[in-house]
């Protein structure tokens, strides 16, 4: 049985009552303040989500603690965070790496110590996800989020030619996972890495080196340890060479990598390539998700799972682009429908 779950701030907000209505009782949380807290919620539009100010160093025990305490209050069960101190002098090995390094070490301490077993992070240095446009007109004219990689072309680079190397970000990740695994692994925490979004080579100069089915394959191979995991983000895997030749479908992805190195799961879909994406409807991508529901089932696969970069619906406003209510509830009703078709209605599980 899957976890099935619902990225949150540690503020509350009207929508929390319905996500809670509709069967969710487990949050994937971000810090108050924080790297993704920053880079994803507090520069949407003009609503966007602003952190608290709070006397709390945002990864500390203390401040996840009092998250903790906020999710509790409505109901909810943090099981996961999907944020971290800031890290990219840790992704391209910097001077200063190691005290960021040590605020994650932090983190994952005191999440062991409170019971939040997935830590979610990515290896994407100076930027966040990218959307070129986040007001595509899909089905109905609900609006979704799409990617060109030509409307990149006059973006400001993020480094010049030449002057960050994948393999300096690879030594630099190698360095990182010695530092941080054995640290979860005493804490019991697991770590799940996300793929770049959208998965490819560059970011205007930046190499990006979580882009490819191989590239998860060597991930894992620089410390195997259940503690080395994978945040198995279906619409950025969708995008891998791998899977768009037909080689490696998701749901073979799934059952290769196993519950062993998958904690956690984004549960999405898009319509495109690499180089010219647009999010869907649950429904409605190029993935077949059924399959890939299935796949998770035979895996025994019974971590956090979440819906992402929904559309926005009919009557929303769209200042949070992929994050906005309505297309939340339809997700949520699509994954636990085929969670029921495929593990079972829970008056037929059996409870050890």
């Amino acid at each position: 049985m899957i976890q099935l779950s619902e990225l949150l701030p540690p503020r509350p907000e009207a929508s929390w009552k319905l996500i809670r209505q509709v069967g969710v009782d487990n949050v994937v949380g971000v810090l108050n303040g924080a790297e993704q807290d920053q880079r994803m919620f507090q520069s949407v539009g003009a609503g966007g989500w602003t952190a608290e100010d709070r006397d709390e160093v945002p990864w500390s025990e203390k401040a996840l603690a009092h998250n903790v305490e906020v999710y509790a209050d409505y109901g909810f069960r943090l099981i996961a965070t999907e944020d971290t101190a800031p890290l990219d002098k840790a992704r391209l090995g910097l001077e200063g790496r190691d005290e960021q390094i040590d605020h994650v070490i932090e983190q994952v301490r005191a999440m062991g110590r409170l019971g939040i077993p997935t830590l979610a992070y990515n290896w994407m240095a100076l930027s966040s996800w990218g959307r070129t446009n986040i007001a595509i007109p899909d089905r109905g004219g609900a609006l979704v989020t799409g990617f060109r990689k030509a409307d990149t072309d006059a973006m400001p680079r993020l480094v010049d030619e030449g002057e960050v190397s994948r393999e300096q970000m690879w030594d630099a990740l190698a360095y990182f996972l010695d530092a941080v695994v054995p640290e979860a692994e005493a804490a019991g925490v697991r770590l799940a890495m996300h793929p770049d979004d959208p998965p490819q080579p560059f970011d205007r100069n930046l190499p990006r080196i979580m882009s490819s089915v191989e590239a998860f394959r060597r991930l894992l191979s620089l410390h195997p340890s259940n503690a080395n995991g994978i945040t198995l983000c279906q619409g950025n895997f969708a995008l891998m060479p791998e899977v768009l030749d037909g080689t490696t479908p998701i749901p073979a992805v799934i059952r290769e990598f196993g519950a062993e190195r998958i904690p956690f799961v984004h549960f999405r879909d898009v319509r495109g390539t690499p180089v010219e994406f647009q999010e869907t409807f649950h429904d409605a991508g190029q993935t077949d998700m059924p399959a890939c529901m299935e796949a998770y089932q035979e895996i025994g696969f019974a971590g956090a799972m979440r819906p992402d970069h929904v559309p926005t619906l009919e009557g929303e406003p769209n200042s949070r682009p992929g994050y906005e209510t309505l297309g939340r509830l339809f997700a949520i009703g699509y994954i636990r429908g085929l969670e029921q078709s495929v593990y079972g209605h829970p008056c037929t599980r059996v409870v050890a």
